[in-house]
Formats: structure tokens, C-alpha cells, sequence
């Protein structure tokens, strides 16, 4: 019986399902998966923790923090479902958001259109002011003239607006005023300044981001406060943290007023996790690996940190290709954990182009009408279906039986689409299938690796997602990694990540100087300042003086160049040998990334510098050891499964994962409740004290 009054919650809502996670201190582990509410995300938690409540002796006092990730902010962008924005900028700059930088996402493809902007020209407004690059008014700005855009603006309905003009990092003092005068024509009305969201260079970056959060004010608004009151009603009065885009914990309310921070908080949270008990097991460098039913991502986590991203973009679709063509969506510079994405999951349509070949992706059947096996009326055959034909995932249902599989309709289908007009046998065309999609997500992990200047095969692959363990292997032989680790309940695992974060908060601003001519007594101040600032938000987050960790970080390029690489820069006093071992660290990071550095003669420019500000929490998150609750285990028996040409069928077994403690050899098929793990031959896998597969390669197979 658990009686513990310090639950932790995890919740990570996707677009089709809700998972939740409880973990109690000594690691008891309660978890549910249940469809997402479209209409309002907030009654699919509140509905869930209720039946959750009447059904065990947990009580909502039982709960001592609720922690959370969501795709609400993503979505609202994908769909176009943000508010109605209007932007005040400085006059001869409106057109900024279209003009963008010029970046195409795909080379060739002269019909690519940029995405429409998140505010229409006729609600772009221009005022009269001007502020050099060093900070200096040249133009002060016209008050009547800025009273008079926000009555247009007001009158033309707009829901929120959003300010940035030109230089303003270098002085803040004119957007403060549009600020003020916003607050006196309509107060209580949602407004924001760049100088709060994004006070560095770069004018498109810096616009797209302030108006980003704009756009997503009230959204957010809406929901965090619609969840507040569902909690309420459900009588939980532990804090709620919302994961954010950088991998850290914030409250609710900033997650508010800055919502541009937790748009990729859902993908965050499984790498969090990842990246947690990769640090518990001592596993060194891994890639992350998380696979759903419509994408799959991939991250890497090295020397104990994440791979950071400094901007990203949002509701560009999917990016299928090399993360060096970029430019499609919206850009969004704020701390992220940096992820690759490719159009690969396992609701992804497998079809025969023009010229004969077979695609897979990045079409998908989604969650209605989904896989054709689902029985809903899915007409063409997807990843799932083909997995079905292989024998890898129960012929009968899904999700501990939640899902019924109708086998008889995968087969149909990947014959009548893929087998006949290729000329295939039905098991050969399913496994070219499922290695073409094993194929466009290797792409994600070596925009991690190999295009970053690493070698996947120094890398442990963390698998996770849905159906990550299912491909795991194939993918892994491929690149030659050896080790692969399945944590437990892998296919909530995102949500279960959300319990191993902490609340974090990133500050920057710009802070332009030649390296090696800068005044280090002028460098300590500026990052002096920043500290105050990361301090100050973490004292009201509760954390005392000797629970709160400052680091600084240092955004640099060499001089001339327009990307910026990010290391990390010394604490303590700044003085000359400072400024030259941080010279040094950029000089490395640019040989690592792109395989070269410049020599001495080439200066090395700092653009912003940074503090990252966490809190440490009292308790460590990660408790010795993890307790599954108890789940129907699949009674063992043998299953064939297709493994391709040189193994052919062979008989697997099917067991659970308390099954494997003493080791299992290939081919073995577990069974769970949110996911199933394939042990292709020539592979064996053991379970650790943690309760993670860890399963071993012998040879590599080329897709």
C-alpha cells in the first residue's frame, strides 16, 4: 500500500495521447497513458488524476509537486491558432518578419513558399525613433505618434502586441516608453517588450521571437489558467513547474509571461530523463533516440551536459534533411535542447513513387484513422502495419490491449500497396519498409553526430518513445554503436523525464567585443549583472542562497562570421588569463564542430554572454532504484518473426522485461505495456539494477 506523501508527478501531453507518471520517494512508479482532450488538454489531467485518486489510496495531498510538459504552444503555432498580434516597430522595419534571412530549407525547390507571417503587414506599425548599434538616441521617439499606432491597433482587434525596435538591446528606454503607454490606453491588456524576451542582436531573430510569445500569450494564458482551476477542483495544491525548451523546471506564471520557453517542452523531457540516468548508470556520451507515432527526434548528451541549440524553428513542419539547410517556420532564439526531427514514426505511409522505389513518410495516418491493423478505416499501409506483418508487434492489440489489431488488414494492405507493384514477397516488401524508415531516422542521429563532428560509434543509443525500442537495433548495427539502453516504461518516458529536471532559467544579452581587446573588469560586470538577475528570479522560486548553481556561458564566433558557437566561460573574478582560456575553449569547440580552427592572427569575437541559473533541489530526484507498479505480463510463448533475407523467419520469443534479469539472446521479442522491444539475432540483453534493458550488438548489418 503507498502511503507516501510526496508523490511527484509527471504529465506530457501530445496531441493524441496523455501520460502520467507518479514516483514516489523509494522509486514506486505508477503510470497511466489516456487520450488527450483536443478541446481542452486540462480535463484530460484532471479526468485522469481523479480516476487515479478513487481508484488508490493516493490523495491529492499526497502530491508534493506536479510537473509538466505540453504541446500546446507547438501547436497553436502549427495550427495557426495563436492570437491576433499586432507589432509596433521602428519605422522602415516592418517587413522584417518577411525579409527574414534569406536561409532556404530545401536547395532546388523553386516552389517552396515562405510561411505566412504571424502578423499581417496592415498590423505592422512603424514609429518614428532611432538608436545607433552602441546605444546612442538618434531620433527620440514620437510619443502622440506611438499613442495613436496602439489606438489602431486596439481598433483593429488585435489580442496582444508585440514590440521590438531596432538597437533597443543596446538601450532599452524607447520600447519601455511604448510599454507605459500601451499600459495607460488599455490596462491588464498583453503586451510584450524584445527587451524582456530576447535583448541581443540579430533583428530577425530577435522580431520572430518577441512576436512568437506575443502570439502565444493568451493561449498560453488560457490553458495554464484552465489547468490551475481543474487542479483546484481536484483539491492538488502542489506547485506547478512547466518544463521548458532548455531542459529546466519553471512556475506556471512565467511559463506565462514568457510561453516562447516551454514550445519544445515535451520532446525535453525524454532527453532530460535520458540524460539523468545516463548520469546515475555512468553510460558516458549518448544519443537519444525518441520514436512516436508521427516523428522521430534525436539529441546527444556528452561530458555529462546536453547538446544546446542557440535558436531553432517552429511550425516548419517536418525536417526531413540535413540540419544544415535551415529556414523553414518561424525562428525562435531561445535556449533549447537541440534536437533533430525527421517525418518517421510508426503512422508514416509507406507507398511506391513514379519511378518505382518505396517511400516511407513523411505522410502519416495519424492517430484517426491511424495504421490500417487499427480498423478505423485506414486505407494505406503504414510502419505499424508493416511491423505487424514482420511479427514484431502483437497480431492482436496494443497498449496493454487498449488498441485491437486486426493483422488480416496490414497484410492486405501492404500487399495490394507495396508487394504487388514492386513484386515483392509480402515479408520482403515489410522489411524493406521498415529498414527505409530505420533509414530517414539515422538521418536524425547523425545530424546529432557525424554532421556535428562526432562519431556515433563512441555513443550508447538510448532508445525511448513509443516505438524507439523497436527499431533500436536495426539502427544501431547500422552506424556501428554497440550498446543500446531501454529505460522503463519507454513509452511515457518523456513524461517520466519531467521528474528528474530542475528549475532552471536562462538570462542573455548582447555584449559585442573583440575577445582579446576587451577590458576584463568591464566582462565581470556584465555577467555580475546577469547573475543578480538569474538570483534574484531563483530566491522568489523559493531556492536559498546555498541552493542556487550560476554558470556562465559565452556566445562567440571568429570575426566576420555571422554563426555564433556557444561555450562555457570561467567563474570566479575575469581577469586576462581569463579572457585568453576562453579563446582557447572557443578555438577547441570550433575544431570539434567543424573540424578546423583559425590560427592566432584570426581574432575571436564575443557577441552575447549568458548565465544559466539553477536550483538545487533538497532531495536528490533519482531515487536508488525503480518499482513498476505491477502489469499483466504476456504469457511467454514463441512468435515467427522476418529479420530479412540472410535470417529469414525464426522462431522469437516473447516474454516481459522482469524476464530477462538472468540475459536473453536474440531473437526475443518483449512485450509491454507502452512499447515493445525487438533482440534482433546476434544480440543479447540483460536488465540492470535500474531496471533498464541493456541490450548488446555482435556485427553490423547495412540497410
Amino acid at each position: 500500500m503507498i502511503t507516501t506523501p510526496e508523490f511527484r508527478v509527471g504529465v506530457d501531453i501530445g496531441g493524441t495521447f496523455t501520460d502520467i507518471v507518479f514516483l514516489a520517494p523509494d522509486g514506486t512508479l505508477l503510470t497511466r497513458k489516456v487520450s488527450s482532450t483536443v478541446d481542452d488538454y486540462a480535463k484530460a489531467i484532471a479526468t485522469s488524476l481523479a480516476e487515479i485518486f478513487s481508484t488508490t489510496n493516493i490523495r491529492p495531498e499526497n502530491i508534493g509537486e506536479l510537473l509538466h510538459g505540453t504541446t500546446v504552444a507547438s501547436n497553436a503555432i502549427l495550427e495557426m491558432a495563436g492570437a491576433r498580434t499586432g507589432l509596433i516597430t521602428t519605422e522602415g522595419f516592418r517587413d522584417v518578419l518577411e525579409l527574414r534571412t534569406l536561409r532556404m530549407p530545401r536547395l532546388y525547390d523553386i516552389s517552396w513558399e515562405k510561411p505566412e507571417p504571424l502578423v499581417p503587414r496592415y498590423l505592422r506599425k512603424g514609429v518614428r525613433e532611432r538608436i545607433d548599434a552602441r546605444g546612442n538616441v538618434e531620433q527620440p521617439i514620437d510619443c502622440e505618434q506611438v499613442a495613436r499606432v496602439v489606438d489602431e491597433l486596439l481598433q483593429s482587434g488585435v489580442e496582444t502586441i508585440a514590440v521590438c525596435l531596432i538597437n533597443s538591446f543596446a538601450y532599452p528606454g524607447h520600447e519601455q516608453l511604448i510599454g507605459k503607454i500601451i499600459e495607460q490606453k488599455a490596462p491588464d491588456f498583453p503586451y510584450c517588450l524584445s527587451i524582456n524576451v530576447l535583448p541581443e542582436i540579430k533583428e530577425y531573430e530577435r522580431t520572430s521571437t518577441t512576436v512568437i510569445n506575443a502570439y502565444l500569450l493568451p493561449v498560453i494564458s488560457q490553458y495554464l489558467n484552465s489547468l490551475i482551476s481543474e487542479l483546484e477542483s481536484c483539491k492538488i495544491t502542489a506547485p506547478l513547474l512547466l518544463m521548458q525548451s532548455n531542459g529546466g523546471l519553471t512556475a506556471a506564471q512565467r511559463s506565462i509571461e514568457l510561453p516562447c520557453n516551454i514550445i519544445e517542452s515535451g520532446p525535453a523531457g525524454g532527453v532530460v530523463g535520458a540524460h539523468a540516468l545516463a548520469t546515475k548508470l555512468e553510460l558516458g556520451d549518448v544519443v537519444t533516440f525518441d520514436m512516436g507515432g508521427t516523428t522521430a527526434k534525436a539529441s546527444l548528451i556528452e561530458r555529462g551536459e546536453y547538446s544546446r541549440a542557440v535558436d531553432f524553428s517552429v511550425g516548419a513542419g517536418i525536417m526531413s534533411g540535413s540540419r544544415l539547410l535551415t529556414g523553414a517556420g518561424y525562428r525562435l532564439k531561445v535556449p533549447a535542447i537541440d534536437l533533430a526531427e525527421v517525418g518517421a514514426g510508426g503512422g508514416s505511409i509507406i507507398s511506391v513513387d513514379a519511378g518505382g522505389a518505396m517511400v516511407v513518410g513523411p505522410k502519416s495516418a495519424g492517430a484517426n484513422p491511424g495504421p490500417a491493423c487499427y480498423g478505423l478505416g485506414g486505407k494505406f499501409p503504414t510502419v505499424t502495419d508493416a511491423n505487424v506483418v514482420l511479427g514484431y508487434l502483437n497480431p492482436t492489440h496494443l497498449v496493454g490491449g487498449a488498441i485491437k489489431i486486426k493483422a488480416e488488414l496490414s497484410r492486405q494492405t501492404v500487399m495490394d500497396a507495396v508487394a504487388i507493384p514492386m513484386e515483392l514477397d509480402i515479408e520482403k516488401a515489410a522489411y524493406g519498409a521498415h529498414q527505409i524508415a530505420a533509414a530517414n531516422m539515422i538521418r536524425a542521429i547523425k545530424a546529432v553526430s557525424s554532421e556535428r563532428g562526432r562519431d556515433p560509434r563512441r555513443y550508447s543509443l538510448f532508445a525511448f518513445g513509443g516505438n524507439g525500442p523497436l527499431f533500436a537495433a536495426t539502427m544501431a548495427r547500422a552506424l556501428g554503436m554497440q550498446q543500446i539502453v531501454i529505460p522503463p516504461a519507454p513509452g511515457l518516458f518523456s513524461s517520466f523525464g519531467l521528474l528528474y529536471a530542475d528549475v532552471e532559467h536562462h538570462y542573455s544579452r548582447t555584449h559585442r567585443r573583440i575577445l582579446r581587446e576587451a577590458d576584463p573588469h568591464e566582462l565581470q560586470e556584465a555577467w555580475l549583472e546577469l547573475e543578480n538577475q538569474a538570483r534574484e528570479q531563483l530566491q522568489g522560486d523559493g531556492f536559498p542562497e546555498e541552493r542556487i548553481k550560476l554558470s556562465r556561458m559565452a556566445n562567440m564566433h571568429y570575426y566576420g562570421q555571422i554563426f555564433e558557437l556557444t561555450v562555457a566561460a570561467p567563474d570566479g573574478q575575469i581577469n586576462a588569463t581569463a579572457v585568453a582560456a576562453l579563446e582557447e575553449s572557443f578555438g577547441r569547440e570550433h575544431e570539434r564542430t567543424y573540424g578546423h580552427r583559425a590560427g592566432p592572427e584570426e581574432p575571436v569575437e564575443l557577441v552575447n554572454i549568458e548565465i544559466v541559473g539553477q536550483g538545487i533541489p533538497e532531495k536528490e530526484r533519482i531515487p536508488k532504484t525503480l518499482k513498476p507498479a505491477p502489469t499483466t505480463s504476456p504469457r511467454e510463448h514463441v512468435r515467427k518473426a522476418y529479420f530479412g533475407p540472410v535470417d529469414g523467419w525464426r522462431e522469437s520469443r516473447i516474454i516481459d522485461r522482469a524476464s530477462i534479469t538472468e540475459g536473453v539472446e536474440g531473437p526475443v521479442i518483449i512485450e509491454e505495456y507502452d512499447a515493445t522491444c525487438l533482440i534482433p539475432p546476434r544480440a543479447t540483453a540483460t536488465l540492470d539494477d535500474y531496471g533498464n534493458i541493456v541490450m548488446r550488438l555482435q556485427g553490423r548489418a547495412k540497410i
